[in-house]
């Protein structure tokens, strides 16, 4: 363990580490301040450019950006009301009346020193636990962490959303997306429709960008307005690190307890800020101030939200189970790179794990400073209309998406992936879910079928796995408590005129309907190539059944149906246009990338998103579209990339980067 911590401290000394490191937290602090991405999202855009690196220089680029976007987020959360990720929403309540009522800066001072502590927090634990739990890693085998592997699911279907029926399936669809492509025992191809794309599987970057990016820019474009009408912050920085001081035990307590529910496969950080927030309100003798201003609001969800991090490394670096959605994608950049998650990485690669400890801390240090630094300048981003930022953000994602293979498929899977995720927003179906099952797939498969090489299915009787299977049935058996299985919040006069509910049967129904292709497609293989998809499939096709009987004969009420974290009518906003408007924007710029090539498409895309729904002129639209366009050109070329051709090229032969 000391030759690992001296090849660590080797690792971390390096020049370039640090630079790495600096780099990754710089795109956290830009990804964080955009309202509406947060972790899953920043990650996704980060692997492709991670392909063909250094493993502790990638390391380092996504520990910095991991570490610092529970941090930048806050900046939306205080200054403009919006959460900028889903687990910075509880400091909403207290963080935006602060800036409401001049005290931003106190309000960021406090946030940002008190996610400091639980940053450093988490990395504490995590080191600690490393020590205590290697030799019990090291005694896992290929049966425990299949069982490991599925509790974690099981954690994901019941925790992650307010329906149990739609956690379990939200997760079962990952698992058979996932699981698309090649098969690891045999190598036959399943569920691909003989496409080339689809034979080696989807690409985790366009999945993690449709599930999470794709619907928060749609929503986001809905309002079509400047976040704030005020740029400043006013004074009272000095106070809100003085409030952390002062508060210190609250915010230690606060730490501890993220790092905890992190490490908890499907809750992380979906929860956390909430029960920590729950926490605060229960032990303070004075409550009359929370929700109009109370700076132990601020600090309490912001220690905590930090601190899972760490927490959520635990079980992604020892058991290779996500513990959140941003651990799901940083553990398939770990696979990019040639990292395997597991007992490895308190054996063999002890001393990566070190060095990604190590750099969990120094990133909350740098991101902590950094953002009180730029803070001044944020506040005047949020005097933007977001019809300016919107096409500047769509660009961005569909640059990550096509990096996947570098066709145009990637940019069509974009789109009926982020399809899929509008719906699933919109019918309040657990995104993070959907995720971490696609994650989990391929080592879940790997994990099922090498114990049935070594035991048969005589390894469910093995003394681990049936204990794990206890703490399964347990977890399951908690859920269905929490969640009832007919969850009717309201007595409706009559649930057969419901406009709402016939939407989400026919959606219910299609998905219904892949699980059934599913176990179609399950006959057409051998046992080893099929048993997976096949066993995931008939579970999730019953399922699927139940939920639209529920839907059918007990409809939940509206309030239940929908997802109304992003639910613009239930916001006080009033949308520009309706839901699917900007989806047929980015389906026509798709569209018109098959025809005249990305660069044509992306500029024309551009000019007339700015001039009509932005409103802008023509001087604006042409200077902002050239900037834009200047920036990815600049990008592509030192990528040594071309973009995705159309028929315009096939016909006619156009210098780069046209061509």
């Amino acid at each position: 363990m000391l030759d690992a911590m001296m090849t660590a401290l080797s690792h971390f000394a390096q020049p370039t580490h640090l630079m790495y490191l600096l780099l990754g937290v710089g795109m956290g602090m830009i990804v964080g301040i955009l309202p509406g991405l947060g972790g899953i999202v920043g990650l996704s855009l980060l692997l492709p450019f991670i392909y063909g690196m250094d493993q502790i220089s990638a390391l380092a680029m996504l520990i910095g950006l991991v570490a610092v976007i529970p941090t930048s987020d806050t900046f939306t959360s205080v200054l403009m009301g919006i959460p900028g990720s889903s687990a910075s929403q509880a400091t909403v309540l207290d963080g935006f009346p602060l800036a409401k009522k001049g005290h931003g800066a106190r309000a960021l001072g406090a946030a940002f020193s008190a996610s400091l502590v639980g940053g450093l927090v988490g990395a504490v634990i995590l080191t600690g636990f490393v020590v205590i739990a290697r030799p019990l890693i090291l005694a896992f085998g290929s049966a425990e962490l299949f069982m490991l592997a599925v509790l974690g699911l099981s954690m994901v279907g019941v925790l992650a959303g307010k329906s149990l029926p739609k956690g379990v399936i939200a997760a079962g669809l990952g698992l058979l997306l996932g699981a698309l492509g090649a098969a690891p025992a045999t190598g036959e191809l399943r569920m691909s429709f003989d496409s080339v794309y689809l034979m080696d599987g989807l690409p985790l970057v366009i999945v993690g960008l449709g599930m999470f990016a794709f619907p928060e820019i749609i929503d986001l474009c809905r309002q079509n307005r400047s976040i704030s009408d005020k740029g400043t912050l006013g004074l009272g920085w000095r106070d809100g690190v003085r409030d952390m001081i002062r508060h210190k035990w609250l915010c230690l307590r606060c730490a501890g307890l993220g790092s905890i529910v992190g490490a908890l496969p499907g809750l992380g950080g979906s929860v956390v800020d909430w029960i920590a927030y729950g926490h605060v309100v229960q032990t303070a003798k004075d409550k009359s101030q929370f929700g109009k201003g109370d700076i132990r609001g601020v600090l309490a969800p912001e220690s905590a939200n930090n601190a899972k991090e760490g927490g959520g490394l635990v079980p992604t670096l020892l058991f290779g189970i996500p513990g959140s959605g941003s651990m799901a994608v940083f553990l398939g950049g770990m696979v990019l790179i040639g990292l395997e998650a597991g007992p490895a990485m308190v054996g063999r690669d002890l001393d990566i794990t070190y060095t990604i400890i190590w750099s969990l801390a120094i990133a909350n240090v740098v991101g902590a400073g950094g953002a009180l630094l730029i803070s001044p300048f944020v506040s005047r981003l949020t005097t933007i209309k977001y019809g300016y930022l919107a096409p500047f953000m769509i660009t961005v994602i569909c640059f990550a998406a096509f990096q996947a293979t570098r066709s145009l498929s990637d940019m069509i899977a974009l789109l009926v992936l982020g399809v899929l995720g509008v719906l699933m927003k919109r019918f309040g179906w657990p995104r993070p879910a959907f995720l971490i099952g696609f994650v989990l797939a391929s080592n879940t498969e790997t994990y099922l079928y090498q114990a049935l090489q070594f035991y048969n299915w005589e390894f469910l009787t093995r003394p681990g796995v049936v204990i794990i299977a206890a703490l399964t049935v347990i977890s399951v058996l908690m859920g269905m408590r929490k969640h009832p299985v007919n969850p009717v919040e309201e007595e409706e006069s009559s649930h057969s005129h419901n406009p709402k509910r016939w939407p989400q049967i026919l959606f219910a129904g299609v998905i219904l309907a892949f699980f059934a292709f599913g176990i179609w497609d399950a006959t057409q293989h051998s046992f080893l190539g099929s048993v997976f998809t096949g066993a995931v499939s008939v579970v999730m096709f019953v399922v699927s059944a139940i939920l639209i009987w529920q839907l059918i004969v007990s409809p939940p009420s509206h309030a239940a149906n929908f997802d109304h974290e992003f639910d613009l009518e239930h916001q006080d906003v009033k949308p520009t246009a309706g839901l699917w408007h900007y989806v047929l924007w980015v389906a026509g710029m798709v569209a018109a990338t098959a025809v005249f090539g990305f660069l044509i498409a992306i500029t024309g895309f551009f000019m007339a998103f700015l001039r009509v729904k932005a409103k802008a002129s023509w001087l604006r639209t042409l200077l902002l579209t050239g900037l834009a366009i200047g920036g990815l050109c600049v990008l592509a070329w030192s990528l040594v990339l071309d973009f995705p051709a159309g028929m315009l090229q096939d016909l006619i032969e156009l210098p780069w980067p046209l061509g």
